[in-house]
């Protein structure tokens, strides 16, 4: 069985929260969790992760697999075909001229959980006291610390930071990244939006997930909470996934 909770805070700067979270059960009782970073002025960023969450979580639900195979498959349609609806709306009206958006998600099935995801924000697993980052950022910083130009260190402070290589309603052509992994017992899953990590540091993260005394939905909280109390820089959206552990919704 898989629990989940998830919360999202505006943070201590920004004016409005253009992330987005839910979390929706298949037909099979398969459970799908997505987060998203809306970009773009005006509402642009939030019209775009609504859009995104929305339309592919309500397809979701009336779906009927119940393996990562066939969650890949059916993953690749959507995620394609929420790209042209993103794009179309944005040109259709000006206001929402330039209006994209980050997406990480998870289908979770009794044993395993398929992992994807456009932009900077990340998938974690916690997973025997171990914190593992399962997804690699779309962002032009990233693509430089792997031509070794900058280091991880200089990559927190790039001036250029923010500059996504991918994501939903940014070009006509996409290439979502996806991951398999298995799952068991006590196992958690992690997405989140860039406000938690760059705010937090991995074992402050890990030190909070560790928290076993801590309902799920806890958890949750206290990772937005000491993000806020850290700077709180950034829209914070936490969404956890636990096998078999926790109380969560």
């Amino acid at each position: 069985m898989i629990k989940t909770a998830f919360a999202s805070s505006i943070g201590r700067i920004r004016k409005s929260n253009q992330d987005f979270v839910q979390v929706f059960k298949n037909k099979t009782g398969a459970t799908l969790a997505i987060v998203c970073d809306g970009m773009g002025g005006h509402q642009g960023g939030d019209v775009a992760s609504t859009m995104a969450v929305s339309h592919i979580g309500h397809n979701f639900i009336t779906t009927d697999f119940n393996n990562c195979d066939d969650a890949h498959s059916w993953l690749e349609v959507q995620l394609n075909a929420e790209n042209e609806t993103i794009l179309k709306t944005a040109d259709r009206f000006p206001d929402l001229n330039g209006m994209g958006t980050t997406i990480v998600l998870a289908v979770a099935f009794s044993a395993d959980a398929l992992i994807a995801h456009l932009g900077d924000s990340r998938a974690y697993s916690y997973v025997d006291d171990t914190f593992t980052q399962l997804v690699e950022d779309h962002s032009l910083v990233n693509e430089l610390v792997k031509m070794g130009q900058i280091t991880k260190e200089q990559a927190k402070h790039h001036p250029q930071k923010n500059i996504i290589t991918q994501a939903l309603g940014v070009s006509s052509t996409i290439d979502p990244e996806f991951r398999q992994i298995a799952l068991h017992d006590g196992d958690i899953i992690l997405l989140c939006t860039d406000g938690l990590t760059n705010s937090l540091d991995d074992p402050q993260i890990q030190q909070i997930l560790a928290t076993k005394e801590l309902p799920l939905k806890d958890r949750c909280q206290k990772l937005i909470n000491e993000a806020n109390r850290l700077g709180g820089g950034d829209n914070i959206t936490v969404c956890l996934l636990a096998s078999e552990e926790g109380d969560g919704k």
